[in-house]
């Protein structure tokens, strides 16, 4: 990893893997979600409901897709979701890396949040895994199940969210040391 890190071409690598992975992303929300949404009555899939759902909701949800849509959301959905999250985990774990190397900080403990987007790529495969069940025993869903689905929606959800946030911060920091070494130039 350090050599990748380290390497004359790891800024290609990173720029690679970030068309790669929006690309994948833009074709999920592009094609395949509202593909699946076609059949939902304008209900949210549980992975577009970043502030969770309840027994009742993923019911409804169910219900309203019915099985063309259930199995549109097993067979179109849940299949590019599952290379989502590793595109996610990883290409945003080295992005941070990049700019965090740009700024001289990729040391503890500024590279321990490189971390967060493997995080929300864990906790987004939890999460399909948990659908992937739910949709397979449906009509038989177990309040547990959705409860432990919807833990792990949460955790992406927040682990996303931080990432982002963090990532605004190190853009910002690095605008400001672009402009403070073309101020010390002048």
């Amino acid at each position: 990893m350090i050599n990748l890190i380290e390497g004359k071409n790891f800024g290609k690598i990173v720029l690679t893997l970030f068309i790669l992975t929006n690309a994948i992303y833009l074709y999920m929300i592009m094609v395949t979600i509202p593909l699946t949404m076609n059949f939902s009555n304008g209900m949210q899939l549980l992975d577009m409901k970043p502030s969770g759902y309840d027994f009742n909701y993923v019911n409804e949800l169910f219900k309203s897709l019915g099985e063309n849509g259930r199995k549109t959301y097993l067979t179109k959905q849940i299949p590019v979701d599952m290379v989502y999250p590793f595109l996610f985990g990883s290409t945003y774990s080295l992005l941070m890396a990049f700019f965090f190397k740009k700024l001289q900080k990729l040391k503890p403990p500024y590279s321990y949040l490189c971390f967060v987007p493997v995080v929300a790529g864990i906790a987004d495969y939890a999460e399909n895994f948990g659908i992937i069940s739910l949709l397979k025993n449906y009509p038989e869903l177990l309040e547990t199940s959705v409860v432990l689905t919807n833990t792990f929606t949460l955790i992406k959800s927040v682990s996303t969210s931080i990432f982002f946030i963090i990532l605004l911060i190190v853009l910002v920091s690095l605008g400001l040391q672009a402009v403070a070494v073309k101020n010390r130039s002048l």
